[in-house]
């Protein structure tokens, strides 16, 4: 159940009741793709970087441990020891990746394992089977997720073909949560909506879905190749013709910048790789812009990442040892990073929320862009 606390303009200030535990909104979900976040952080470092919400991959741990030993060993919570909310991705865009390897037909598609080249099949009901077998908070519809640009005509019959595959993935979940052996009875499933940059599909397609009262809704097929003034426009358009009721989802998005912009037009759940993806390579969000720590001016700098931030790293260790940790390659040096990122991320969300429960976002975005601009180094 999504309770609506708060609206601001077209922002969302809201708390999702889940059987994992109220997730408060708007929510940044972390990437935990095999279920782990890359960059070696612990379920237990999660809960210290303020993570409401993991987000575990369909497609991956399908292939890899397999979604029956998953199963076996009493679904993804247990096996990651994660007591939170779970998101899992349907695998339709890592299997629509795949454009050598896969055949698009009506009942799914028919794809070679990028890991060992076995010939695997995934349509409707095998991506909820396996989800279902996660025992994962939220399922996430199977969707095709076509590439930018595509042709309106192609589009048109990919959106189509989704919300057939939609109709079944609600009727396969509605069968799997009466079963016995399910490990998650009160599994919730989000619709997608698909439709590129072609407002007219997205908006008919949002009133198509929104008839069905699913728990939630996302925004797919954004942040592939289109320009960040054109995923605005698009959810200008189409957010308003979603359930305002329900959580909006804007799939694999994105920067700070993308978040705060996508919050004013209506949206309240985000998930993207670049926080931990960027750790890993030294590349640190901060209040002021973007740092490199490969750069050679902290060679000596004895201050933290960010001066304002309390995550553990902040708290405790200097850009310089950092710094020194990336160019002798430890593993610590991308931990720390990747913690930092990850809290800076999931501080923000917090810092969204408040502004909303005090109406002042409009004031709180206008100052976080502001100093955002102050500094974005790439190398020296």
């Amino acid at each position: 159940m999504y309770k609506l606390l708060k609206i601001e303009g077209r922002a969302k200030r809201g708390e999702f009741h889940t059987p994992h535990g109220i997730i408060q909104t708007p929510v940044f979900m972390n990437v935990a793709t095999v279920a782990a976040i890359k960059g070696a952080l612990s379920s237990m470092d999660l809960k210290d970087v303020k993570c409401q919400v993991a987000l575990s991959n369909t497609y991956h741990l399908h292939l890899r441990p397999g979604d029956q030993v998953i199963h076996k060993l009493g679904g993804l919570h247990k096996f990651m020891v994660w007591d939170r909310p779970i998101l899992t991705d349907s695998g339709g865009f890592q299997v629509f990746s795949l454009t050598s390897l896969r055949t698009i037909k009506e009942e799914g598609v028919y794809f070679s394992s990028h890991i060992d080249g076995r010939k695997i099949f995934m349509g409707p009901e095998e991506s909820i089977q396996i989800q279902s077998n996660l025992g994962s908070t939220i399922a996430m519809a199977f969707d095709e997720c076509p590439p930018y640009p595509c042709d309106k005509a192609y589009m048109t019959a990919s959106v189509s073909r989704t919300t057939r595959w939609l109709k079944r993935c609600q009727a396969e979940l509605r069968r799997l949560n009466q079963l016995d052996t399910t490990v998650n009875k009160n599994q919730m499933l989000f619709g997608i909506n698909q439709g590129g940059v072609y407002k007219d599909i997205r908006i008919e397609h949002a009133k198509e879905i929104s008839e069905l009262n699913l728990d939630g809704y996302a925004i797919g097929g954004l942040a592939v190749g289109e320009s960040h003034e054109q995923m605005y426009y698009i959810l200008e358009e189409t957010v308003p013709y979603l359930p305002q009721d329900k959580p909006t989802y804007l799939m694999g998005v994105g920067t700070p910048e993308n978040i705060l912009e996508s919050v004013e037009r209506g949206v309240d759940f985000f998930d993207c790789v670049l926080p931990a993806r960027n750790g890993r390579h030294g590349h640190v969000y901060t209040n002021k812009g973007k740092l490199n720590l490969f750069n050679a001016k902290y060679e000596l700098d004895s201050s933290p990442i960010d001066e304002t931030c309390t995550c553990p790293t902040c708290r405790n260790y200097s850009k310089a040892y950092i710094r020194h940790l990336l160019k002798a390659k430890e593993m610590l040096g991308m931990r720390l990073c990747v913690l930092h990122n990850l809290y800076f991320f999931n501080n923000m969300m917090e810092e969204i929320r408040q502004a909303l429960d005090n109406n002042n976002f409009a004031h709180y975005k206008k100052l976080k862009l502001e100093g955002f601009q102050e500094k974005e180094e790439e190398s020296e």
